[in-house]
């Protein structure tokens, strides 16, 4: 299918008019917003739809959307659809699939674990369980809804390239930690060497890396269920199970379950409630695999014990490097997650992985998630507009590696922001370079410690909204990264703002805008 050329963005003054540059752009898109709102011209140019965007059978096909809401938007449709809906919506392929994928596989009985989505935990799991439940009881009078268009084509054209199921060894480089002395934050660039590997990415893909449980945290584990950590398991020792095989993190609903086999009373009342989703005593949301074997006092048999806990997923990190630098290593920015419950310090399985245990030189599992709606647009002259507050901005740092490398034309504006300017500034001297350079046309800040008002990036992209809704009309793509829960949808917000205030629309009318800018593959999100 050949796609028609995106129309060049109107023009309406002159260069020659008395006006400077940004002050031109703006008035430009503004009467083109008038043209397009009271219909008598073209509408603000926007990319040709594409397959993926027309498919109207996955309307909670969206991040930010609770799971409840997208279960309601699925009613009454075929079960793989449900399915789909009852999953994280990132397809971001740390199950091995796509999310309709996924749905698919269940459907058809190629997969049937349920507990492989990360991101969705166990509300995905318990919504797949009922549905699965459908399935058993009713197979051959289930209607199915056709296969949705496959979202990872790149990955499929690229079958022979390392994948979930059969990772490949990159080797872990260096860390160095970006936050300065004074800060409350803990964000380290992390580099990778995939030299010789069949490793291979593009800027907006995402880098999946199989981490190890925290050594002390395995001993407590085996210590709780007063076992030999030699224990024979599967062909291997019952450390080395705990500790490259099974999550220890949330404790899963079947832990729960077997526990309530070994204990009676008000335990087995309560470990029988907490595996069928309650909470009895207003802790469900704390309880990791130790804290429910410290809860309960029980000592399940080693075997049962690993078969009762969900398998240890990789994790997936925005890579934030372009190979056009340098082909054979592969960057990241993550923030390291410690925090405390109850006493007792947890932390992030991968985060803290690579941010302190790993020594350079250690091979890593890993594959690379291609990205299928979070790239560059084809036309390198096209203008984009980047939020990428926090760790949010690693696929912006790629995007301006790349676009720099390849002297692409377009302009590129980035929104960055986080707590203090003088300790959180992360890639500040790279930034400074690139805006030297001109790759980088524009960069807002926003910091949320520095006064006594808090300000965010949606702040500021309020702030300057005449000149974003100006980038817009001109054809310029908007990018999101970081936080979906709250980050990503006061963005949304935003722009609705700057449409319906700089674009003369009514509020329903910018809502509108939005959903055309999303359907015609100008909106790019990678939230989690």
């Amino acid at each position: 299918m050949t796609l028609p050329v995106q129309p060049a963005p109107a023009v309406f003054l002159p260069e020659s008019a008395p006006f400077t540059t940004e002050q031109r752009q703006w008035l430009n898109g503004f009467f083109a917003g008038l043209i397009a709102f009271d219909g008598s011209s073209t509408p603000v140019p926007a990319p040709p739809m594409t397959p993926q965007a027309e498919d109207g059978d996955a309307p909670w096909h969206d991040q930010t959307i609770p799971l409840p809401e997208r279960m309601k938007l699925a009613e009454g449709r075929p079960l793989n659809r449900r399915m789909m809906a009852a999953m994280a919506q990132q397809d971001c392929g740390q199950c091995g699939y796509n999310c309709a994928d996924y749905a698919g596989a269940l459907f058809g009985g190629k997969e049937r674990r349920l507990n492989l989505c990360a991101p969705g935990g166990k509300e995905t799991a318990r919504m797949l369980t009922r549905l699965y439940g459908e399935l058993e009881r009713a197979p051959s009078n289930i209607e199915v809804a056709q296969p949705l268009p496959a979202a990872l084509s790149r990955e499929q054209a690229e079958n022979s390239a390392p994948t979930r199921d059969s990772p490949e060894d990159a080797v872990f480089v260096s860390r160095r930690r970006l936050n300065r002395t004074g800060s409350e934050k803990d964000t380290w660039h992390i580099e990778f060497d995939v030299a010789g590997t069949a490793l291979s990415y593009q800027p907006g893909d995402s880098f999946g890396i199989f981490p190890r449980n925290e050594p002390h945290l395995v001993d407590a584990v085996i210590a709780a269920i007063g076992a030999s950590p030699e224990t024979a398991i599967g062909g291997r020792s019952l450390r080395e199970a705990l500790t490259d095989c099974v999550s220890l993190g949330t404790a899963p609903d079947a832990l729960f379950q077997l526990i309530s086999y070994l204990t009676g009373g008000e335990k087995r009342r309560k470990a029988k409630a907490l595996g069928a989703g309650e909470d009895p005593d207003g802790d469900a949301a704390n309880l990791d695999v130790l804290g429910a074997l410290e809860k309960f006092g029980v000592h399940p048999g080693p075997e049962a014990f690993v078969e009762a806990l969900d398998p240890l997923q990789p994790r997936l990190y925005s890579i934030s490097s372009s190979p056009r630098i340098n082909k054979t290593r592969l960057s990241l920015t993550v923030d390291a997650v410690r925090y405390r419950i109850a006493n007792r310090g947890r932390s992030g399985v991968a985060s803290t992985f690579l941010a302190e245990r790993i020594a350079p030189g250690t091979k890593v599992k890993a594959y690379v998630q291609k990205a299928h709606s979070f790239a560059l647009p084809s036309d390198p002259s096209t203008p984009i507009v980047m939020v990428g507050p926090g760790t949010g901005i690693a696929p912006f740092r790629a995007f301006l590696q790349e676009r720099m490398a390849t002297g692409a034309p377009g302009r590129n504006w980035l929104f960055f922001g986080h707590q203090r300017s003088r300790f959180d500034f992360f890639y500040e001297d790279e930034l400074a370079r690139m805006k030297a350079e001109r790759v980088l046309t524009r960069l807002t800040l926003a910091w949320s410690r520095d006064g006594d008002e808090k300000i965010y990036v949606q702040h500021r992209m309020r702030d300057v909204g005449r000149d974003l809704w100006a980038w817009l009309a001109e054809g310029a793509h908007f990018y999101v990264c970081g936080d979906a829960k709250h980050m990503a949808k006061d963005v949304e917000r935003a722009l609705v703002d700057v449409i319906a205030a700089h674009g003369a629309r009514k509020p329903d009318e910018a809502i509108g805008f939005l959903a055309e800018l999303k359907k015609s593959g100008r909106y790019h999100q990678d939230v989690y």
